[in-house]
């Protein structure tokens, strides 16, 4: 007689159970979304990464009949926001919009963080940015190499903005002062939009970002901006100069946006999800729009998003080494 205490029954009621799990997860991807899904940025509105979340969220919406509800959690250098979604749902209606150089800098710069990257799975890669050097026009300079020699000179007088420690600002800076030989004084925001109110007021002069944050205030004169930190001009800085076109070769920022899921979330769900916001960034107001804000539309499905965050990974470690930041 099979009672529930045998070894039989037991086994029965595991492969039902294993059984049920096999038949139920289709359907989870099948139904999926019902409900609104929330996407949470890392930063304050304005900016590369609100920017770009904002577009992909309005063109995904379309494209999945749901609400894409936008979530600003910005402070502590995105570890609010990343330790909030890491111990979220993993049911795929609360994203994470990650902002490149929190998730492969900031497991570099401390080891004791709310998050680690194993706590999110890839969905896909959205956007990418290249950066521009934007002055205050107080500045004594016309260009990126009477720049260089002004501060050169001034070691320590200007001071520059970052989107806060460990952000992609902040060590490019960095980057750059090492490369130039400068020496400036780093001044940590919560996000682009406070900082490039303070570059504009002239309370600090130098800000290297992308160009979503500043290309409207270039554009109308309020700014200087001597260089793109990329290969090629930026379509909505035509006049700007590359850095190499500058006369400072070697010196390439590019940031990158993507989609995170917390770990343990249906992979049915994350293929579903990414298959979606590819269709939404091929939608032509998608581009549009993107083209407006100076941000490059960019898709990567997980497997590659992946190999991008380890390949990023690495190369900051040595970046950050080099340059000795911390996360204070």
């Amino acid at each position: 007689m099979i009672t529930l205490s045998t070894p039989l029954f037991r086994i029965s009621l595991a492969v039902c159970a294993v059984c049920v799990a096999w038949s139920s997860s289709p359907a989870i991807a099948q139904n999926y979304p019902s409900k609104a899904i929330t996407l949470v940025v890392p930063n304050p509105p304005g900016g590369f990464v609100d920017t770009s979340a904002r577009i992909v969220s309005d063109s995904l919406a379309k494209v999945i009949g749901q609400a894409v509800v936008i979530d600003n959690k910005g402070g502590g250098s995105g570890n609010v926001a990343y330790g909030y979604v890491a111990h979220a749902a993993a049911d795929g209606y609360t994203l994470l919009h990650s902002y490149s150089a929190y998730h492969v800098g900031n497991p570099n710069l401390s080891p004791k963080l709310p998050w680690a990257q194993k706590d999110f799975l890839p969905v896909a890669l959205v956007a990418i940015a290249t950066n521009v050097i934007a002055i205050n026009p107080s500045v004594p300079a016309n260009n990126l190499q009477e720049f260089i020699t002004y501060v050169k000179k001034n070691p320590g007088k200007l001071s520059y903005a970052s989107q806060g420690n460990g952000s992609l600002s902040h060590i490019g800076t960095e980057m750059f002062k090492l490369q130039t030989g400068t020496s400036m004084v780093h001044i940590p925001y919560r996000g682009s939009g406070p900082a490039v109110q303070d570059v504009l007021s002239g309370q600090v002069q130098v800000f290297i970002t992308t160009p979503p944050s500043v290309m409207q205030y270039v554009q109308a004169g309020k700014l200087k901006a001597f260089a793109v930190a990329g290969k090629a001009r930026h379509p909505g800085l035509p006049n700007v100069p590359t850095t190499t076109e500058a006369g400072l070769k070697g010196f390439e920022l590019e940031a990158w946006a993507g989609i995170f899921a917390p770990a343990g979330t249906p992979a049915d769900v994350v293929a579903k999800l990414s298959s979606q916001i590819k269709t939404a960034l091929e939608l032509p107001e998608t581009k549009t729009r993107a083209d407006s804000a100076g941000i490059e539309l960019r898709y990567l499905a997980p497997t590659a998003l992946d190999a991008l965050v380890k390949t990023d990974t690495a190369f900051w470690a040595k970046t950050i080494k080099a340059a000795g930041i911390t996360a204070d």
